[in-house]
């Protein structure tokens, strides 16, 4: 009976080798025309360079035909276990040929790129971006979106790129795993990432305080596709840029406004009083210049009198009236 569980384990383990190696061997063997990335080590490029030992790379306005490549590398030794050194490849990315003996492309090599890694998270609940916000309220679902340029491995080389998210809680603990609403677990280390953007689907659920505490929690992702952030530590690269997240049941964006009654003393209400400014209207006198001309009314002049006409008058009643009186 220990005989054949023995025999059972040992069947299981030839399989489970069997199946891994070619996958893991898959991931660094480099086709010709597949993309390599910075910071990545361990490839096997032999099927890529033939029987040449050497690479070229050409500016953009270049002809590989009748010009000399702006740069050469010599592989000779590191074919089988190749390294997209950034200090070697960083500013020459693109493509890279085969060059022959006399130094003329043989055709292409490989593509050098940047990787570059981004995570989303998303409150599935609501369907809205949670970095716009900053903040989920607590039992909402929560999914994550992996944007990542490494999804092309998945196809070029027969086995995906494998990242892993991390969750920071408020007291520093990282998770590796997260329980969605229904409390099952999902594993957040090593996720095979196939497509570009990549959806996690609802997997987090921080209803529960006693396992997920009301704070702040800090989220990113890290890609160590051979060894690729070991040597390239770069964020936005191979570390995503961190998302800070707020579990709480209130929107951290509304206070209640308190309004507090002010209470004066009489000294106060006494000095205020006698503080007041009265207000007295301004009244404008317009100069006669600003008055309409329509609204003038026309005052007739009086004749002008001759100088001593009335002193002649006098002269004239009194030498009549001393005529009369000598007739009497």
């Amino acid at each position: 009976m220990v005989q054949t569980g023995t025999t059972i384990l040992i069947v299981l383990a030839c399989i489970f080798l069997f199946c891994v190696s070619p996958a893991s061997a898959a991931i660094t063997t480099i086709k010709p025309g597949n993309t390599v990335f910075l910071g990545e080590e361990g490839l096997d490029i032999s099927a890529a360079m033939g029987p040449d030992t050497q690479i070229g790379w050409w500016a953009s306005a270049a002809d590989i035909t009748t010009t000399s490549p702006t740069k050469t590398i010599d592989l000779n030794g590191r074919i089988t276990s190749f390294m997209v050194s950034p200090s070697e490849f960083d500013g020459y990315l693109g493509n890279w040929y085969r060059l022959n003996s006399t130094g003329k492309s043989d055709g292409i090599a490989f593509l050098v790129a940047d990787p570059n890694l981004v995570l989303k998270v998303e409150d599935a609940t609501r369907q809205v971006d949670v970095e716009l916000l900053k903040w989920i309220p607590t039992g909402d679902d929560i999914q994550f979106r992996i944007d990542t340029n490494l999804a092309q491995i998945a196809s070029q080389r027969s086995a995906p790129p494998l990242i892993t998210i991390k969750v920071r809680s408020p007291d520093g603990a990282i998770y590796s795993s997260l329980l969605n609403a229904a409390g099952t677990p999902t594993s957040i280390v090593n996720i095979p990432v196939t497509t570009m953007p990549f959806y996690t689907g609802a997997i987090w659920n921080m209803a529960n305080p006693d396992i997920y505490a009301p704070g702040n929690y800090s989220l990113w992702a890290e890609s160590n596709v051979n060894q690729m952030k070991d040597n390239y530590e770069v964020l936005g690269k191979t570390i995503s840029k961190p998302i800070p997240l707020l579990n709480q049941g209130i929107n951290p964006l509304i206070t209640k406004a308190t309004t507090v009654p002010t209470v004066r003393t009489p000294t106060q209400i006494t000095a205020l009083a006698t503080t007041q400014t009265v207000l007295i209207p301004t009244v404008t006198t317009p100069s006669p210049t600003e008055l309409p001309t329509s609204a003038a009314t026309a005052v007739p002049s009086p004749s002008p009198k001759t100088p001593g006409f009335g002193a002649i008058l006098v002269v004239s009643g009194m030498l009549l009236l001393f005529v009369f009186l000598r007739k009497k």
